[in-house]
């Protein structure tokens, strides 16, 4: 059934373009027209539907939960549109933007990417390694890897893995520092920490009577993985690692694994993109080829 917004596709068009960029300067730039004839555009959007879309001040644009709504309605619409005047031949075409964390990313996404390059020809992966949380929204970002226990329902993710976390020490500083046992021992070690958690100066285990917060300190803090995986190797000190990262020292013994009667909760590995719209028809493909190339693995 076509939506009857179809009608309008110029002031979806510019509604949408104003929630991906939060800003109708950026929006009226990027179509090639002028600010008040968006603002306009999207004034009459408001007027017929009765509803406050979005929300500006001098800092700041907000997106309401009726606009959130109409941005789904629009970008199936617009879609549909593109699709329409395209052919259905061309769904696959065009740019997905991908963000992953660096480690995972340089680790494990290269194979999977290439078979899916190789499967979708028109399609094009602008690939951005980060390891901090971006707005996808914002940010414009099609489709991102999120390790993480996935709070966010402005998010819809599909889970492709699932990881543990692991305290873990090269032998010779266990050898010069000793072995922690209990949680609580980490307070006379260095302990190498990761910036881009919310506490960073915090690691948090679980016993049989809840929840264990250690303070740490130590001679490194860092953000991303990588660099701490390789500080650890080298004997600086004691880090907290997904397992993706360190099956591998740990099975040839560079690393020890620590304190595993006290765990942290596992992670899993999500592909997630804002829940405001439904993805396009290439995004949905690389989802599916990246939960085929994960079924099964588990780094626990």
């Amino acid at each position: 059934m076509i939506d009857p917004l179809f009608d309008d596709l110029p002031g979806m068009l510019c509604f949408a373009r104003v929630v991906e960029r939060r800003s109708f300067t950026a929006a009226a730039a990027e179509l090639g027209v002028s600010k008040s004839m968006v603002s306009t555009r999207v004034a009459r959007l408001e007027e017929r539907l009765g509803e406050r879309l979005l929300v500006r001040t001098t800092r700041k644009l907000t997106v309401t939960d009726a606009g959130m709504n109409l941005y789904a309605r629009c970008a199936r619409v617009l879609e549909e549109a593109t699709a329409a005047v395209r052919g259905a031949s061309d769904a696959d075409r065009g740019r997905i933007r991908l963000n992953a964390p660096v480690s995972f990313a340089q680790m494990y996404l290269a194979q999977p990417l290439a078979r899916f390059l190789r499967a979708t020809p028109g399609a094009h992966v602008e690939l951005a390694l980060n390891d901090r949380l971006v707005d996808l929204v914002e940010e414009r970002v099609d489709l991102a890897i999120r390790i993480t226990k996935l709070r966010d329902s402005s998010l819809v993710a599909r889970q492709i893995a699932v990881t543990s976390l692991n305290v873990v020490g090269a032998p010779d500083y266990l050898e010069r520092r000793g072995r922690p046992e209990q949680p609580g021992d980490l307070l006379g070690h260095d302990c190498l920490r990761y910036l881009h958690l919310r506490v960073e100066d915090e690691w948090r285990f679980y016993g049989a009577s809840g929840r264990i917060a250690v303070p740490v300190t130590g001679p490194l803090t860092a953000n991303n993985g990588t660099a701490l995986r390789e500080a650890a190797v080298a004997g600086v000190g004691l880090a907290v690692l997904p397992r993706f990262m360190v099956d591998e020292d740990l099975r040839v013994g560079r690393l020890v694994a620590l304190l595993e009667r006290f765990a942290p909760r596992p992670m899993g590995v999500y592909a997630v993109h804002a829940a405001g719209r439904r993805p396009p028809a290439r995004v949905r493909r690389l989802i599916d080829f990246l939960a085929a190339a994960f079924r099964g693995t588990s780094w626990a």
